[in-house]
């Protein structure tokens, strides 16, 4: 029989052209697997971990995309707010101001459209507070 031999890292294994193992070869299958478990068996772990942080980082983005939506969408409606108190203190006081209800303009009192709107922008603000709490409790994560 044809014997050929190789070497694997400390040990040489010898094979003979039947392609059956020796004593040696399966030490040294064996050793190989000793000595490579504990590392499958931390990559396993890390693997795992590395997952479970992505799953976290996942929530998190989420969360946040969902506060900038709604900051923005605060923002707009204060800016909106702002805009129409300032055309309201350029109207006279005999103006007449119309509210959109529906498809319908309602006529309506010049200082209830500016009580309405200061209200608006007061419970505005407020939220606003509230998403700042919000943005602070994102960013301790």
């Amino acid at each position: 029989a044809v014997v050929s031999t190789a070497e694997y890292g400390k040990a040489v294994v010898s094979t003979q052209s039947t392609g059956s193992f020796n004593t040696l070869q399966h030490y040294y299958i064996l050793n190989l697997i000793e000595e490579t478990w504990p590392l499958l068996k931390e990559q396993q772990e890390f693997v795992k971990k590395l997952q479970s942080e992505r799953e976290k980082l996942q929530v998190l983005t989420k969360e946040f995309q969902k506060f900038v939506s709604t900051r923005q969408q605060f923002d707009a409606q204060l800016n909106e707010n702002e805009l129409v108190l300032s055309e309201f203190n350029r109207l006279k006081s005999s103006a007449e101001v119309f509210k959109l209800v529906g498809p319908v303009l309602v006529k309506q009192e010049l200082s209830e459209a500016v009580g309405t709107v200061k209200k608006t922008d007061y419970l505005h603000q407020g939220g606003t507070g509230a998403l700042r709490q919000e943005h602070l409790h994102l960013g301790g994560k």
